[in-house]
């Protein structure tokens, strides 16, 4: 059970935004929330009396820094760094992770910890999970954190991997560490800019009895989109009981847009150190105050704002503290950041409690990158309407959860509106067709497994099957797999090659397999295990001599768009050039035309896997008995589809002429599918 008592009190339309309070030790905590950075016990140029004048709630401190000075020995004399500081509010405690990783060349990582030099004195010291663990136990701090391996967001794969597993081994024993410590403590997602990593890291965390998770390896090394995007991704996989951290974020613009996708706490030293260099964020946009152009400015800081510096003094006043670099000119202008950010987080809170947090986000946004549009410092262009990129019929669309697909213009047509693609082509496609068994259940002597991809687009269904192939290579340790061939369908190459240049919008694409594909037609594994290829034109006169599948991934635009693809004489044709072979066909689709033409055809039809607002989906199967020898037993079709069937408005499709719609219909009444005896209902998990 949860030492914090977390309430979620209202989640924003249209965003993935919510508000929330928990109990800490020594008070409730209203999120979002920012946390000014009080690393060595004191946050820079502050007071207590002026952290609390901007807002300020919980503070943060960091173990690695106060485990050097002034040591574990202080604080168990003074009775922890509430009475040490005397502060009488929450307090969150880094465990120093990020601190070692700034350290590259003076420390060692190792099983046990990392052990480093001493920036005070010179000496070796080893920190591991249970030292970190004892020292914030010492400081009383309100909220712990485990020990991590920070490693930069950009490392290869097999290094963010380690680092994560040992992440995870490291928050095991950090729990075990605690041992029945009243203090809360926050587990650490890791996994760099790498989807699965991320997954699987909270997925791994959210399993053990944390108080909260964080989202840690950003902001070392990304892109602003790609922070966007991995921020979003993480959160999408965290519980939703407990607070989110994102750790060391960041700018105004970032929190917002980290609130967007559901973060609920952030740490950064941004607002102290750019106060330092003289620079402010105001409501009429980010000022730098060591410029000429205040020097005989009487205006107020920022006129919305009723802090100290702005309520007290003007822009000549603190325009000339900077440039004679008093130590009151950067207390001031933090003073004024920190009262910015603070009033930012309350204005958050106040528009998701008030159901308008998405308009406050798109009115904002624009708000947040502002100059000084009275005294810009260059003469300003005309402002550019920002679009997504695009390419032919085909633009990126950035959807209300945050993830990016891709839109045909013409259409209007979104290729995975509402789930992230690369999630919906594992849950729909691979996961569900059980191709990870189905690969590592023969060996290279086996027959070729061939999946047909209709519809490429771009490329995420085609992407979850490779990779999918490569993490079994990876796995399997007793030998090859069963041979792989993947055939891709698709008559137009625009989505494709605008999320292949464009990859920054699409993670899924960072692979070499799909420039490959658009350059050659064809792509093979350097295991020689995996064979892609690409049949380019109308699939209807490309699939006749193409292998026979095991398994179709159906994944045309809809019946409105690409109408031809979803019609009983076209389901015909692929069912004869399937037989004799017992093969699977999956789609998205659970519309009753689309069933019905399946039936039609000679499909024998069960229910798939909902995915988002969909109850289910569609598998087909060309055998009756394929259902049952599924790796996971579907569901046909039955009489109460039947029932449902009967009454339907759509129930005979378009193109049958209304002189055969009688026959139509007994041919449906009469597939053997409605013969059968009811099969068993879906396991649990589907």
């Amino acid at each position: 059970m949860s030492r914090l008592n977390f309430t979620l009190e209202r989640e924003a339309p249209g965003s993935q935004a919510r508000a929330a309070r928990f109990q800490t030790l020594h008070g409730e905590v209203q999120t979002p929330i920012f946390m000014p950075v009080g690393t060595q016990a004191t946050v820079k140029g502050q007071t207590i009396h002026t952290l609390k004048a901007v807002g300020a709630r919980v503070l943060l401190a960091n173990t690695f820094h106060l485990l050097l000075r002034p040591g574990p020995e202080v604080f168990k004399k003074v009775g922890g760094i509430h009475r040490f500081m005397n502060w009488d509010g929450p307090v969150l405690t880094d465990s120093g992770g990020f601190q070692i990783f700034s350290l590259p060349g003076s420390r060692r990582m190792t099983e046990d910890g990392a052990t480093f030099q001493s920036y005070v004195d010179g000496n070796m010291h080893l920190l591991s999970p249970e030292n970190s663990i004892a020292m914030q136990r010492a400081i009383g701090s309100d909220i712990m954190m485990v020990l991590d391996q920070c490693v930069p967001s950009t490392a290869p794969y097999a290094e963010a991997e380690t680092a994560m597993l040992l992440t995870h081994r490291w928050a095991q024993r950090s729990l075990v560490a605690r041992g029945d410590s009243p203090q809360a403590m926050f587990g650490i997602v890791q996994g760099a800019c790498h989807p699965d990593l991320r997954k699987k890291s909270a997925e791994f965390l959210r399993g053990l009895p944390f108080d909260g998770l964080a989202i840690g390896g950003l902001a070392v090394g990304e892109t602003a989109e790609q922070r966007y995007e991995f921020t979003g991704l993480a959160a999408s996989y965290l519980p939703k009981n407990l607070p989110r951290y994102l750790m060391g974020v960041g700018m105004p613009l970032d929190l917002l847009e980290a609130v967007h996708r559901g973060v609920d706490m952030f740490d950064c030293i941004i607002p102290a150190q750019l106060a330092q260099r003289g620079t402010v964020f105001t409501t009429l946009g980010k000022l730098h105050l060591r410029r000429a152009v205040y020097k005989f400015s009487e205006e107020p800081l920022d006129p919305a704002c009723r802090c100290q510096a702005c309520r007290d003094h003007t822009r000549a006043y603190l325009h000339h503290l900077i440039k004679s670099d008093e130590l009151l000119g950067w207390h001031l202008l933090a003073i004024h950041n920190l009262s910015f950010y603070h009033n930012l987080m309350r204005a958050m809170r106040e528009a998701i409690l008030a159901g308008t947090f998405l308009e406050f986000y798109e009115r904002m946004r624009p708000e947040l990158t502002r100059t000084d549009s009275v005294n810009p410092s260059v003469k300003p262009k005309p402002a550019k309407i920002f679009k997504f990129p695009r390419l032919g019929d085909y633009e990126i669309h950035r959807g209300p959860a945050g993830f990016n697909s891709v839109r045909q213009i013409s259409s209007g047509e979104v290729m995975h509106s509402v789930n992230r693609p690369e999630d919906e082509a594992n849950r729909l496609y691979v996961e569900q067709s059980a191709l990870a068994a189905r690969l590592t259940a023969g060996d290279a002597t086996a027959d070729e497994l061939v999946v047909w991809d209709v519809g490429l687009g771009a490329a995420s269904n085609a992407m979850a099957v490779l990779r999918c192939f490569e993490r079994c290579l990876a796995e399997k340790t007793d030998g090859p797999l069963r041979p792989l061939r993947l055939v891709s369908f698709e008559c137009d190459l625009d989505p494709l090659r605008l999320a292949a240049g464009h990859a920054g919008y699409f993670p899924h694409v960072r692979h070499g397999a799909p420039k490959t594909i658009l350059a050659q037609g064809h792509w093979t594994h350097e295991s020689g295990g995996m064979h892609w290829e690409l049949r380019n034109g109308d699939f209807l006169q490309l699939f006749a001599d193409a292998k026979p599948p095991d398994l179709i991934f159906y994944d045309p635009f809809s019946y409105k768009t690409d109408s031809m693809l979803w019609t009983a004489e076209t389901f015909a044709r692929i069912l004869a050039a399937c037989t004799p072979k017992s093969v699977e066909l999956y789609t998205y689709s659970a519309a009753t035309s689309a069933r019905v033409a399946l039936l039609s055809a000679g499909f024998f039809v069960g229910e798939g896997v909902g995915t988002g607002p969909k109850a289910d989906t569609t598998i087909a199967f060309t055998r009756a008995d394929g259902a049952n020898t599924h790796a996971r037993p579907a569901r046909l079709l039955g009489a109460d589809w039947l029932a449902r069937w009967r009454r339907s408005s759509s129930k005979i499709p378009a193109t049958v002429p209304p002189e055969a719609r009688v026959q139509f219909e007994k041919r449906i009444e009469a597939h053997p599918q409605f013969a059968l005896p009811p099969t068993a209902a879906f396991p649990a998990d589907r």
